[in-house]
């Protein structure tokens, strides 16, 4: 009778190593978390991102039974938030709650920059987006934007727009349009939104693109004026407020959105488990409803949908930065 080698008969018992990884990761991801979770928002507290951030760290700190802090790292238009969170290790402990424009235009304007998107981040979903809104000081006389660019085009270059920097989102979304519309204007670029709305308030700067949180307070009490927004349909927080594309320039549609991502190596199984949680925090009929008191709408498509928006979006505004000449020396 023959019988086995023992190192044979040790394969029968013995799963492949390949296997034992999976069921390691896997179990790690039932298991998760397994301490604090870190949220790094690269933004001043207060911001758009920074509020969906902390709704959605309440509700995660609610699900897991585990305390979720949120971490501001403001800085390089969101690019020092992103550098901690690439650095951090993949274990599922440590998220990044960011803008798209630290995703889509940071690559493209900056000469040099620490990160690579595709290479050191993995994305887990959408959180959210809001619509663009071009308001103006109440002192232009401009009520559409038929009227605004008869302006522009009367006074080449003397309109002045601010930004909340170089190479954001409110910049791109103004040198769009302003090639769209054949005007040439002035910009001002500022450190963020709050000193661009101050400005534009006191009448320094005519005016600008901003997500519609930040100025909606001002546009209901009437100390700005909104002239139109950006996205394809009208935002039903200001529904007598046309948009770009119906004011007589179809095809123009941007916004601002906001996601979840982690570092590149986390295993599948964490970001699968992180994936299905957010989603479903996202989806729960609250956090819908305050995020849309805010001018939110909650937006949780998954990573497949991020990573695809991703793509396409830094592919239309790299045409919109190679032609405006925009970058960040």
């Amino acid at each position: 009778m023959r019988l086995f080698h023992p190192l044979l008969a040790l394969l029968f018992v013995i799963p492949p190593v390949g296997a034992i990884a999976q069921t390691s990761a896997q179990t790690s991801a039932q298991k998760f978390p397994t301490n604090v979770v870190t949220v790094v928002s690269p933004y001043q507290a207060g911001g758009t991102s920074d509020i969906i951030a902390r709704l959605l760290g309440q509700k995660l700190s609610e699900r897991w039974g585990q305390s979720v802090v949120i971490e501001n790292k403001p800085g390089a238009n969101g690019s020092i938030g992103v550098n901690t969170v690439t650095r951090a290790a993949p274990d599922g402990h440590t998220l990044l709650a960011v803008a798209s424009s630290a995703l889509t235009l940071n690559p493209l304007v900056y000469k040099t920059i620490a990160y690579n998107v595709e290479r050191d981040l993995a994305p887990v979903t959408r959180t959210g987006l809001v619509a663009n809104v071009l308001v103006v000081n109440p002192s232009v006389p401009a009520k559409t934007l038929q009227e605004l660019v008869a302006i522009m085009k009367a006074k080449p270059k003397n309109v002045i727009y601010a930004s909340q920097g170089i190479g954001s989102n409110g910049q791109v979304s103004a040198e769009m349009f302003a090639r769209r519309a054949g005007v040439e204007l002035l910009h001002v670029p500022y450190k963020g939104s709050s000193p661009a709305v101050k400005d534009l308030l006191s009448g320094n700067v005519h005016l600008m693109f901003d997500n519609l949180p930040s100025v909606l307070p001002l546009i209901r009490a009437g100390k700005l004026r909104a002239i139109a927004v950006t996205t394809a349909q009208r935002s039903d927080l200001l529904p007598d407020v046309p948009t770009v594309a119906e004011s007589g320039y179809p095809g123009y549609e941007t916004d601002a959105w906001f996601a979840i991502l982690v570092a590149k190596s986390t295993p599948e199984a964490l970001r699968a488990r992180l994936e299905s949680d957010i989603v479903a925090v996202m989806q729960e009929p609250e956090v819908k409803e305050k995020l849309h008191a805010v001018g939110v709408v909650a937006k949780a498509d998954g990573s497949a949908a991020l990573a695809e928006t991703i793509t396409k979006d830094t592919k239309m505004w790299r045409e919109v930065i190679t032609q405006a000449g925009i970058k960040v020396e």
